[in-house]
């Protein structure tokens, strides 16, 4: 088959075969397949198969893949100049935009990738507040920041050891990372750090360990200590920002954070990221201030074109309504099949992200998370695929439903559930 042909050759040149390491299909039992073209709702790989896709690029594909209005957005600005390195008019367009969608943000900054955009937020927080520590929580991942791939294990209080090679344990050592959901938890940190903690930076509804949500008032909890404390709250809505609402997670819940990162949609395909927030403290990032940032594409003309493209066309037509009955149905189809199956599994869902957990308990957090099984999971993926509908190649990860989806999709994606689970 092409496709394992293409991941023999990539596996020559490239670590793992792949650019990204969730791509590898690692513990499946088969190679990836290589994708040759993607519209709308589907995907098509180089053997000629077709897919009903609920990755949607991670998160960014929202309007589906090759949106006319990105497209023809993207066809414009190309034959303007692939970049100058100086400022232009859609910079402009595209950060009023995102400060009118998201009231929390005053002023933002654009960068090239999420992880960008949350390593230059921990810095500004750091800048701001003239602290060293920073609290995330386990099972939220911001991007490879050195600083920010840490997980403190079960001890709550102790800082966490670096989950990659090449991470000094001393960079680590600035990260208070604790469980999600954990009140007691985050309010020992600030006793044991007083006046050490430059802010909290959290998932607002975690989408890296599979996907869950805030306990009631958990999310209003960090508001309050933060805002006692002198911390800074950080919204990482890199995957949520203009998903779970026009004005994400913040827009839906009213916690008002002081900075936000964003990523993937406000990209329309292409690699953008951007952080914001309060006027102030925002007004501390060079020129202006003593934080420094700066990046040579940052603001690139075609990926903002694209960007805006898809948020403009968000906001012209009924794409949140119309994900929120996808997912209705969805959810209905698959609980309905749990139940009839005798399968009772954990099912999370809010608008158009979704996750089936392979364990019978509640999942709120990544122990919990953590208790899903491979092994029930593994049959579940290859027979989906076969099927011609592609999940996340991990328990734990979200999946993501487009405006592209049609009832059609999500009627034949029930069927194949029906089909799968049944196998494990």
């Amino acid at each position: 088959m092409i496709s394992e042909e293409l991941f023999e050759r990539a596996c020559k040149v490239i670590p793992g075969g792949v650019n990204s390491p969730v791509r590898a299909f690692r513990r499946l039992e088969r190679a990836p397949f290589f994708v040759a073209r993607a519209e709308g709702a589907h995907l098509w790989d180089e053997d000629g198969k077709q897919y009903i896709d609920y990755v949607g690029t991670w998160g960014p594909a929202i309007l589906g893949h090759a949106p006319k209005p990105v497209l023809d957005a993207v066809m414009a600005a190309v034959p303007k100049g692939l970049g100058y390195g100086i400022p232009t008019r859609v910079e402009v367009d595209m950060a009023e935009t995102v400060c009118r969608w998201v009231p929390s943000i005053e002023k933002v900054r654009m960068t090239n990738s999420g992880t960008e955009a949350t390593m230059s937020a921990v810095r500004l927080a750091r800048g701001y507040t003239g602290r060293k520590y920073i609290i995330k929580f386990e099972g939220c991942y911001h991007g490879h920041v050195d600083s920010l791939l840490v997980s403190a294990g079960s001890g709550a209080l102790t800082h966490g050891e670096p989950d990659s090679a090449g991470v000094p344990a001393e960079f680590a050592a600035l990260t208070i990372a604790l469980p999600y959901n954990d009140e007691q938890a985050v309010r020992d940190a600030f006793n044991k750090y007083p006046g050490q903690i430059a802010g909290i930076i959290v998932e607002p509804y975690p989408g890296n360990a599979g996907f869950y949500l805030p306990k009631p008032g958990y999310l209003e909890f960090l508001r309050d200590i933060t805002a006692k404390e002198g911390a800074l709250l950080i919204f990482d809505e890199v995957m949520t920002g203009f998903r779970i609402s026009p004005s994400g997670v913040q827009g839906k819940t009213g916690i008002v954070p002081d900075l936000t990162t964003l990523g993937k949609v406000i990209g329309g395909g292409l690699p953008v990221g951007a952080f914001g927030g309060r006027r102030e403290i925002m007004d501390c990032v060079s020129p202006l201030g003593p934080v420094y940032q700066a990046g040579t594409l940052s603001g690139n003309p075609v990926a903002m074109a694209a960007g805006l493209a898809q948020l403009n066309e968000l906001e012209r037509t009924d794409a949140y309504s119309r994900m929120e009955r996808l997912g209705a149905h969805l959810e209905e189809g698959l609980r309905r099949i749990l139940h009839d199956l005798h399968l009772p599994l954990t099912f999370k869902r809010s608008g158009s992200m979704w996750c089936l957990f392979f364990t019978t308990q509640d999942v709120y957090d990544l122990k919990s998370a953590m208790t899903g099984s491979f092994d029930m999971f593994r049959p579940y993926f290859l027979s989906m695929l076969e099927q011609g509908v592609y999940v996340a190649p991990s328990p734990f990860e979200t999946g993501f439903i487009s405006a592209a989806h049609t009832e059609a999709d999500i009627d034949a994606t029930l069927a194949a559930m029906q089909v799968a689970l049944g196998k494990i």
